[in-house]
């Protein structure tokens, strides 16, 4: 990857008089001890080294692929870098320890953030809560409703930035934003409420179309510059909802939140409306994982049969996806993003095999990629739950699970969501489930028999059932065969005709086979990294 100058890649600060340094660089490795080993193949090339009274830069580079088995492979997966430095260079007898100078950071080193041209000069509004009182428990949702500023003249949104409140990095797990329904007025804009709350505003259950989603760990998201989110127009939001999620594991009391989004704009209009795509499992207690498993897959189905229909009627030639957020809770190890076209498997349209729960944002993709109508897409995620005694379940809580994936696309058309639910008789029948109270009146529903689990509700049943790492991997490859149900929306609460049906999943191979790793000869430049280390 091409390198940009030392100055641009550091955010906030100036930095001048800048001096060439002669500098030494080495390849090295750490054992399971600690020790550091100078590496015999020496991948990491130093390019330059400058400094002046405040920084030191230096800029080198390496192959992606070296197979040298002291180094990572660089993928566009998370990569996990960790730093450290003294202050003193260091001596004969090696390196200096660097006591509390150390820190890590999460990145994409193959997927930067795009910039674009300065957009100081652009308009702005901000989305922003006004002192939430988070409460003392471990999860809440948080809605407040805000109407668009931008009415009558159709502009693009270009740009939208995280407002995270300073200190409560770690607090704000997520935010989504989501269009409402034009007919509603004024009047629902006067406070805020938890959302999936049954007291909560009716006027909130009419957002159902998410036009924007952040994650913990994410920054600012730029639209490529033929894209861009409409805003104006009777066809684009007025009302929207803002839903913040925020993370209290220690349950801290008086907690005051003021954290939002802000969202750039031009009335210079791009040639093309974004859309968002809400795709996976459907987030509900039918997506569950057993206890003590190393591995465990759940998958969620944008089927053939959603996208034949709202494809076809709306977009025959297709639509462009340009980047995806892939979403997952703290069990979540791995998430991938698995197109099919015609039966026919194609290049993982994302993926992410070192998903950190703390890190989270939209991927773009290198190439814009078409889906069309009678089109698979699978969100494949993978869990571990070794550290857990009981069932893991689909839900809200950051202890709960959901397997979904975000898809920005243009041009915009009317499908909101494309996910699926697996079917719960079957999965309670593997633990030996035979009856089930009917009709059913209460949830979670209630087991009738057989006798051991008589009058448990089907998550204590679960529960009670003795699962080992056996008994998880039969389960598991009994989940990913069911019949799904499918959920293929439409905005303002309405449906395609699908919606509810039944769908058999796609004959899929199973793992997933990754692609050979080509390694790289030290002559090859175009594949390489460069990077430069502040």
């Amino acid at each position: 990857r091409e390198g940009r100058v030392p100055a641009a890649g550091i955010r906030g600060e100036e930095v001048n008089d800048l001096t060439l340094l002669p500098c030494y660089s080495f390849d090295y490795f750490t054992d399971e001890n600690r020790v550091l080993k100078k590496d015999p193949q020496q991948d990491y090339h130093l390019e330059y080294a400058m400094e002046n009274s405040t920084h030191t830069i230096l800029a080198f580079s390496r192959e992606l692929h070296t197979c040298d088995t002291n180094d990572k492979s660089i993928t566009e997966s998370t990569v996990r870098v960790i730093w450290a430095y003294h202050h003193k260079d260091m001596g004969e007898a090696g390196q200096n320890y660097h006591g509390s100078n150390r820190g890590t950071k999460s990145l994409r080193l193959l997927n930067p953030e795009r910039e674009e041209v300065s957009s100081a000069s652009l308009p702005y509004f901000d989305l922003t809560n006004k002192d939430v009182p988070v409460p003392d428990k471990d999860t809440t949702y948080w809605c407040q409703m805000f109407k668009i500023p931008v009415q009558h003249e159709k502009h693009h949104v270009t740009k939208v930035k995280p407002l995270i409140q300073k200190g409560h990095e770690n607090l704000v797990h997520h935010i989504l934003l989501y269009q409402c329904s034009s007919n509603l007025n004024d009047s629902v804009l006067d406070y805020g409420h938890e959302c999936y709350h049954p007291n909560m505003p009716d006027s909130f259950l009419t957002c159902e179309t998410v036009i924007f989603a952040w994650a913990i760990g994410g920054e600012g998201f730029t639209y490529p510059p033929h894209v861009g989110l409409s805003i104006g127009t009777a066809a684009d939001p007025l009302f929207v909802l803002m839903e913040v999620h925020y993370d209290n594991p220690s349950e801290t009391e008086g907690l005051i939140d003021n954290s939002g989004l802000r969202l750039i704009y031009t009335p210079v209009l791009r040639k093309y409306d974004a859309g968002v795509i809400e795709a996976g499992l459907w987030v509900s207690l039918f997506h569950n994982i057993p206890p003590g498993m190393p591995e465990f897959v759940s998958e969620g189905h944008c089927t053939l049969e959603c996208l034949e229909e709202a494809l076809g009627a709306e977009r025959p030639a297709g639509i462009q996806v340009f980047a995806v957020l892939l979403h997952a809770h703290l069990a979540g190890r791995a998430i991938r993003m698995r197109h099919f076209h015609n039966g026919e498997e194609q290049k993982l349209l994302a993926y992410d095999d070192e998903f950190d729960f703390n890190f989270q944002e939209f991927q773009y993709l290198n190439e814009e990629r078409t889906i069309l109508p009678g089109d698979n897409l699978v969100t494949e995620c993978h869990y571990s739950t070794v550290d857990r005694i009981r069932m893991t379940w689909g839900g809200l809580s950051t202890r709960n699970e959901m397997c979904l994936s975000y898809l920005l696309y243009y041009p915009r058309i009317n499908l909101t969501r494309c996910a699926s639910i697996p079917d719960i008789m079957e999965q309670l029948q593997f633990i030996g489930v035979k009856e089930i109270y009917r009709p059913v009146r209460t949830w979670p529903f209630i087991i009738k028999s057989p006798k051991q689990y008589k009058n448990l509700s089907f998550m204590d049943a679960m529960n009670k059932f003795k699962w080992s790492r056996s008994e998880g991997l039969s389960y598991n490859q009994l989940v990913l065969k069911l019949p799904v149900n499918v959920r293929c929306s439409k905005t303002d609460n309405a449906e395609w005709s699908i919606q509810g049906m039944t769908a058999l999943p796609p004959e899929i191979e199973r793992p997933y086979k990754t692609e050979p790793v080509i390694c790289s000869s030290s002559s090859c430049l175009s594949c390489g990294l460069f990077l430069t280390l502040l």
